[in-house]
């Protein structure tokens, strides 16, 4: 009986550890999914969809509502976190950064954050406090992103009680970091930020407005 016992366990674990594995695998794959998923809106109000007059790339859909589909568009490939320096200018290996996030944004809109910004550079580098360009990387800096929109955006309110103000599209910055306003609300009737802050985020589309005390500006691409 013993014998018997002992080949049946030698044989059960194997099969134990291999259903573990594949347990741990799927729950992974939900949690990745979940990361993706939209929030919920929790404000008890609606409200109305700013639509700008602006169609840069000229699809049909204005440059406000084309920032929001694209920053949406770009988390759902959920790009894993890592700072570094591309040839590409823009990344090209599933990995970004928060910059990142408005730069697909921009070019979901027609607007090429990496040829715009050295054009800029180029035009006042005294603004930028910059005295070798880089195109492949001025754009991806939250620094050379404040001056950028500072000069060709239209600056908005940082007030978060003025609620219709602020409209899924638009750009939010904040001291060293940078990121979309979604369409989504929390309870105060305050937009989620969608955004890339670090490897352990646990979703890329955050109720973090509120939370910070170092909001600098609040930026529209187009009227």
């Amino acid at each position: 009986m013993k014998l018997k016992w002992k080949k049946r366990t030698v044989i059960l674990l194997p099969l134990l550890v291999l259903l573990f594995i594949v347990g741990v695998a799927v729950c992974g794959l939900r949690s990745q999914h979940t990361k993706s998923d939209r929030l919920k809106d929790k404000s008890p109000k609606q409200y109305t969809a700013f639509q700008s007059s602006v169609d840069k790339d000229l699809d049909g859909i204005d440059d406000v509502t084309d920032m929001l589909q694209g920053a949406l568009n770009y988390i759902k490939t959920e790009p894993k976190y890592k700072s570094k320096y591309y040839n590409s200018g823009y990344p090209d290996d599933a990995y970004g950064v928060c910059t990142d996030v408005v730069a697909n944004a921009c070019l979901a809109a027609g607007y090429d954050l990496m040829a715009l910004v050295a054009d800029d550079i180029a035009k006042a580098p005294e603004a930028y406090g910059i005295t070798e360009p880089d195109p492949n990387i001025d754009f991806r800096r939250v620094r050379n992103l404040r001056v950028y929109f500072q000069r060709n955006a239209v600056e908005l309110t940082t007030d978060l009680s003025d609620h219709e103000a602020w409209q899924g599209g638009d750009i939010v910055i904040f001291k060293s970091h940078i990121g979309i306003v979604s369409d989504r609300r929390n309870a105060h009737g305050v937009p989620y930020v969608i955004h890339h802050n670090g490897p352990r985020q646990t979703r890329y589309e955050q109720d973090i407005l509120e939370k910070r005390d170092d909001l600098v500006g609040h930026y529209r691409i187009s009227e």
